[in-house]
C-alpha cells in the first residue's frame, strides 16, 4: 500500500498568488477619485443590464446561467447604495469593486458562450462548462470578501442580502450535478460508426431534437459556430473530430448537404473561381446560399432550389426552413419570373449557371406511390398467407427507404395491421413485422400511435422465440420506443429486460450492441436498474469487458457507471477482480476507456474506501496523475476528484 502520498487539491483550488488583483497605476489613481467610483458602479451595473439582455441560452447549461444571472441581479441594491453615498469609498471597498468588474466580465464571457457558443460543444463538454461557472462563482466570492460593508455605510437589510447571495455560491460551487446519461448514450450511440442501422438514425433524430438543431437556421447557425470553435482550438482537437461528426450526422438526417462543413461559408462554391464577382442575395438558394439555377415557391411564399427543398421534404420536414412555418401543402410552384432574371444576369456577367437534369414532374410519380402504400397495406390483412407475406416484407423496405414513406404507411392503417402480425404463427412474418415496425417508429408521431397499440408483450416474445434476426431488431425496436418515457415501465413490466439480458449474454455483436443500447435507455428509470441486476446483467457486462474484440468497452463500463448508483449493483460490481480490469484500463485503455474507468472507480470507491485502496494496491495512482494532466476534460476532471478520494482514504487507513 502506498504511504504518505501527496495532498491532492482541486484543480478550482485557488494556486498561490491566485485571485490577488494587483491594481495598475491609473486603478490606484481611481481609489482616490470620487469620480472614478461613479465610473466604476456604472460599468457594474451596465454589465448587469448586458447579461440580462443575452439571448436563449442552451438547453444544456439553460439552469445555471439563469441561476447565474439571477445571483448577478442581486447585487443592484448593494451598487445602488453605494452609489447614493456621498462620502469617499475606502481602498478596501474601491478595491473589492474593481475585483468584481472582472468577476462580472468573466459571468458575460461564459454566459455569451452558454447563447452562441456550439450547442454540441455545450453539450459535450457539459461539465468542463461547469467547472467555468464554478469559477465565475469563486471570483464573485472573492470579489465580495472584505467588502467594508459599516464603513461605506451599507444597510443591515442589504449586507444580509449580499451574505445570503454568497452563502448560494458557496453551494451552488459544491453542487456537482450529474452528467446527463440519457444524452451522453445518444451522443455515444450517433459517434458510433460501426453501425449505421434504422435505430442510430432514430438517436441522431432525438439527440438533434434535444439540441434543437433540426432546421436548415439552426444547423447553419451551428455550422458557424463550429467553425469558429474549430478555428480557436485546431482542427486535430478530438472532440472537433467528434463534434463535427455529430454535426454531419445532424445534417444528414435532415437532408442537407455535409460535404465542406469547415469551408469558409461566405463564398458560395460557384464563385471561388470569381470573388470579384458579387451575386444578389436574392438569387441564393437559402439552404445551400448557391446560385439558384431550379427556382421554386413553397407554400408560405419563399423561394429555395428545387433539389434541396425537395431534400428537405423527403427528409420528413413539414415546415418552412426559412420561416419555421408549418407548410399548408407539399406543392412546389416553379418562379419563372425570378429564374429569368438570374439567368439574365448570369448573361450580362458571362457566369456559367450550374448544369441540373431537367426536373421531372414529380406529381405523378407520388400519387402512384401514394396507391402501392395503400394497396400493400391492405395485403397486410389478406386471408392468403403468401400475399401476407409479400406485403410484410414490403413495407419493411419501404419504411426503410425514406421518412416520407414511413409517415405514408401510417396514414394508410399500416401500423395495428403490423402489430396484429407480430403475434403470427410464422417466424418469418414476425421478423418482417418487427422490423418494419422499428423503421416506422423513427418517426417520432409513429412511435406514439404503435405504442397505442401495445406492441411491447408481442415484442417482447419475439425476443426470446424468434430467428436470430428477429430478436437483434426486437431488441432495437424496444430501445426505440423506450425512448418515450412510459415504454420504460411498460418493458419492464412485460417482462422485457430478462430476455434482453439474454440478448447481451449469447447474441451476436451486432446483437448485444442492441441489447446494451436498449438496456442503458431502460435503465435510466430507477426501478429497471434493479430489475436489471436481478436478471443477471452485470456479468456479461464484465465479458464485454474483457473481450477486446467485441468493441463494446465504453458501452459497458458506461452502463456499469449507471448501475453503480444501486446498492445491489454497487455490490456486485464492487469486487477487486472487477477493481483489477478498470485500473488495467486506466494504465492502457483508449482515453474514453480511461475516462469511464476512473469515473467508474470514483463512484465504488466514494461509497467503499476500501476498493480505492485495492486500486491503489494494483498500481493506479501515477496513471491517474497522468490522466489527471494528459486525459480527456472529464476524464482529467474525475481523476483529480479521485486523486483527493485516495489522499482521504490513505489518510483514513
Amino acid at each position: 500500500m502506498l504511504k504518505n502520498l501527496p495532498m491532492v487539491t482541486s484543480r478550482e483550488d485557488k494556486k498561490e498568488g491566485e485571485g490577488e488583483i494587483i491594481l495598475d497605476e491609473e486603478e490606484n489613481n481611481a481609489l482616490n477619485n470620487p469620480k472614478n467610483k461613479m465610473d466604476v458602479i456604472q460599468e457594474l451595473v451596465a454589465l448587469i443590464e448586458a447579461v440580462q439582455s443575452i439571448g436563449d441560452f442552451r438547453r444544456t447549461q439553460r439552469k445555471e446561467a439563469h441561476s447565474l444571472v439571477r445571483r448577478l441581479k442581486l447585487l443592484l441594491p448593494l451598487l445602488e447604495e453605494i452609489r447614493d453615498i456621498d462620502t469617499r469609498i475606502p481602498e478596501a471597498g474601491m478595491t473589492c469593486l474593481c475585483n468584481l468588474k472582472r468577476a462580472f466580465l468573466a459571468a458575460k464571457k461564459l454566459l455569451k458562450m452558454c447563447t452562441e457558443g456550439s450547442k454540441i460543444y455545450l453539450a459535450l463538454e457539459s461539465e468542463d462548462v461547469m467547472i467555468r461557472f464554478h469559477s465565475v462563482y469563486e471570483k464573485l466570492n472573492q470579489a465580495l470578501d472584505g467588502m467594508p460593508y459599516t464603513e461605506i455605510g451599507i444597510s443591515e437589510e442589504v449586507k444580509e442580502q449580499v451574505e445570503l447571495m454568497r452563502m448560494q455560491l458557496r453551494r451552488a460551487k459544491k453542487r456537482t450535478d450529474t452528467q446527463d446519461m440519457e444524452l451522453a448514450m445518444d451522443m455515444m450511440v450517433v459517434l458510433s460508426t460501426e453501425d449505421d442501422r434504422n435505430a442510430d438514425s432514430a438517436s441522431i433524430e432525438r439527440l438533434a431534437n434535444k439540441l434543437v438543431l433540426h432546421t436548415v437556421e439552426d444547423l447553419r447557425t451551428e455550422t458557424v459556430a463550429v467553425r469558429k470553435l474549430v478555428k480557436e482550438r485546431g482542427q486535430n482537437a478530438e472532440t472537433n473530430k467528434q463534434i463535427v461528426d455529430i454535426l454531419r450526422k445532424c445534417k444528414q438526417i435532415a437532408g442537407l448537404e455535409v460535404t465542406g462543413i469547415l469551408d469558409d461559408p461566405t463564398v458560395p462554391k460557384a464563385l471561388a473561381k470569381c470573388p470579384s464577382l458579387a451575386v444578389p442575395n436574392e438569387f441564393l438558394c437559402p439552404i445551400t446560399l448557391e446560385i439558384m439555377s431550379d427556382p421554386v415557391i413553397v407554400a408560405t411564399g419563399q423561394t429555395y432550389e428545387r433539389e434541396s427543398i425537395q431534400k428537405w421534404l423527403d427528409s420528413d420536414h413539414r415546415t418552412c426552413p426559412k420561416t419555421g412555418q408549418v407548410l399548408a401543402h407539399l406543392s412546389l410552384a416553379p418562379n419563372f419570373a425570378l429564374r429569368n432574371l438570374i439567368l439574365q444576369w448570369c448573361e450580362k456577367n458571362n457566369f456559367p449557371l450550374p448544369k441540373k437534369e431537367a426536373p421531372t414532374s414529380s406529381d405523378n410519380s407520388n400519387v402512384e406511390q401514394n396507391n402501392e402504400i395503400y394497396s400493400v397495406v391492405q395485403n397486410l390483412s389478406s386471408n392468403q398467407l403468401e400475399v401476407q407475406r409479400k406485403a410484410v416484407r414490403k413495407i419493411r423496405m419501404l419504411s426503410r427507404e425514406n421518412p416520407e414513406n414511413r409517415i405514408l404507411v401510417a396514414n394508410s392503417g399500416g401500423i395495428p395491421p403490423l402489430v396484429q402480425l407480430l403475434s403470427y404463427p410464422d417466424s418469418k412474418i414476425q421478423e418482417h413485422a418487427v422490423t418494419a415496425l422499428l423503421n416506422l417508429s423513427i418517426d417520432e408521431s409513429n412511435k406514439k400511435l404503435i405504442s397505442r397499440e401495445q406492441p411491447i408483450p408481442a415484442i417482447v416474445e419475439i425476443l426470446q422465440n424468434g430467428t436470430i434476426g428477429a430478436k437483434e431488431n426486437s431488441a432495437a425496436a424496444l430501445f426505440s420506443l423506450s425512448m418515450l418515457d412510459e415504454n420504460k415501465a411498460n418493458i419492464a413490466l412485460s417482462n422485457g429486460i430478462p430476455p434482453l439480458v439474454g440478448l447481451l449474454k449469447k447474441g451476436t455483436i451486432r446483437g448485444k450492441k442492441d441489447a446494451v443500447t436498449a438496456l442503458f435507455n431502460l435503465s435510466l428509470c430507477q426501478a429497471n436498474k434493479a430489475r436489471a441486476i436481478e436478471a443477471g446483467i452485470v456479468a456479461p457486462l464484465l465479458h464485454l469487458l474483457e473481450d477486446k474484440n467485441l468493441d463494446m468497452v465504453n458501452e459497458a463500463l458506461s452502463l456499469l457507471l449507471l448501475l453503480a448508483s444501486n446498492s445491489e449493483g454497487r455490490e456486485e460490481i464492487g469486487q477487486i477482480s472487477v477493481i483489477e480490469t478498470l485500473v488495467q484500463f486506466i494504465k492502457e485503455g483508449t482515453p474514453k476507456n480511461k475516462e469511464c474507468s476512473v469515473a467508474l472507480v470514483l463512484e465504488l470507491g466514494t461509497k467503499n474506501p476500501n476498493l480505492v485502496l485495492a486500486a491503489l494496491q494494483c498500481g493506479m495512482y501515477e496513471h491517474v496523475v497522468e490522466l489527471e494532466n494528459s486525459g480527456t476534460n472529464r476524464g482529467q476532471r474525475k481523476a483529480n476528484s479521485l486523486l483527493q478520494l485516495m489522499s482521504k482514504s490513505e489518510q483514513n487507513s
